[in-house]
């Protein structure tokens, strides 16, 4: 699999909180060269199948990346130019400058300005600029603007793919479509092996939200374990080593409360049999990303976590490794190569009492 044309793909599509249908076509067709069965669920979430050998009733695992992305929303038309707020996380300290699309009647491309720094009271130069003192600038006129844009309508950040040296690329919505692109890398690999357990690949929706998408996928599903797949911080400058793991050097497998310790065990040592580089993150508390949703659906989930490292979270320039990509899809494919029943057992919480 190409990884690099797939992410850029993947990365360049519209796929904001809520309003994923863009995106959701990509992936529903990407999971659908390897799957048995695709389907979307109620919530928009994109279900891909693919059987086990086993005897049924099988075991099942879910595989979950979130598709969405974080954007923004009009709120205002005033005098030609747009007013908007954020849809999802969105850090303000980047906008000014940025420039977007506007998804009104027709696409329309826009900057992100603001007042000139000259004519500012002196107090606020050195200050972030507030979102609600942005706007976008399509350079339409007031009466043909309202024609065409109306409150509630969206607007993405617009970013080429782009190649950087090395095996690095950047671009908008790595995360988490960067985890995408390794389940698809899981798929491709899954589909040459006989595995027992029926695979469930989940590209869900509304994870900047609030985790919607797993809560209702995972509660659907009811699989017997569960892998999220998301991003984590990179190493860069001044971010310590203690909040970032390295790039390039695989995915970070995930331990700590969110976490089952048996199945961070079964990852860490199928990453070792198959000389797959990975890192070891601790998370001490609830990790915000689709394993917390998995983990405490109906009467709970073993789950497990995989990150892979990006840095510039949540801007239009985020920046991953290819390999690591690569690592995280083959690592989970090994993974799912080796349950069976008897992995089920070591999963149990096992209470002896004594007399």
């Amino acid at each position: 699999m190409q990884i690099a044309p797939l992410l850029k793909k993947l990365s360049e599509a519209r796929g904001i909180s809520g309003y994923e249908a863009e995106v959701r076509g990509i992936v529903a067709e990407e999971f659908g060269r390897y799957a048995d069965e695709v389907q979307t669920d109620k919530l928009g979430s994109v279900v891909a199948l693919k059987k086990g050998e086993g005897e049924e009733p099988r075991r099942r695992i879910m595989l979950a990346g979130h598709m969405d992305e974080i954007g923004l929303i009009v709120t205002k038309l005033q005098a030609g130019f747009l007013h908007f707020t954020s849809v999802g996380g969105v850090d303000e300290r980047t906008l000014l400058g940025q420039e977007v699309t506007v998804h009104g009647r027709k696409h329309l491309p826009g900057i992100i300005g603001s007042r000139p720094p000259h004519v500012l009271p002196e107090e606020e130069r050195e200050k972030t600029i507030a979102m609600d003192k942005l706007f976008i600038d399509v350079g339409m006129g007031e009466e043909e603007l309202v024609r065409v844009v109306r409150v509630g309508d969206l607007a993405t950040l617009r970013r080429e793919f782009t190649q950087l040296q090395g095996d690095l690329v950047a671009g908008k919505a790595f995360d988490d479509r960067a985890a995408v692109a390794a389940i698809l890398v899981c798929l491709e690999a899954v589909a040459s092996i006989r595995h027992a357990w029926d695979v469930y690949a989940v590209a869900t929706v509304q994870e900047e939200m609030g985790l919607r998408g797993a809560i209702a996928s995972a509660y659907g599903l009811a699989p017997d374990v569960g892998i999220a797949i998301d991003v984590t911080f990179g190493n860069q400058p001044g971010v310590s080593e203690a909040e970032s793991v390295s790039m390039g050097k695989g995915p970070a497998i995930g331990f700590g409360p969110n976490i089952h310790p048996k199945l961070h065990e079964a990852l860490i040592e199928v990453a070792k049999e198959l000389e797959i580089p990975c890192q070891v993150e601790p998370i001490p508390g609830r990790s915000g990303t689709d394993a917390w949703a998995i983990q405490v659906t109906r009467e709970g989930i073993p789950t497990a976590l995989l990150s892979i490292p990006l840095r510039y979270m949540h801007t239009s320039v985020e920046t991953v490794s290819l390999k690591d990509v690569e690592r995280t899809g083959r690592l989970m494919a090994g993974f799912i190569g080796r349950l069976d029943e008897e992995f089920m057992e070591k999963l149990s919480w096992k209470l002896e009492i004594g007399d």
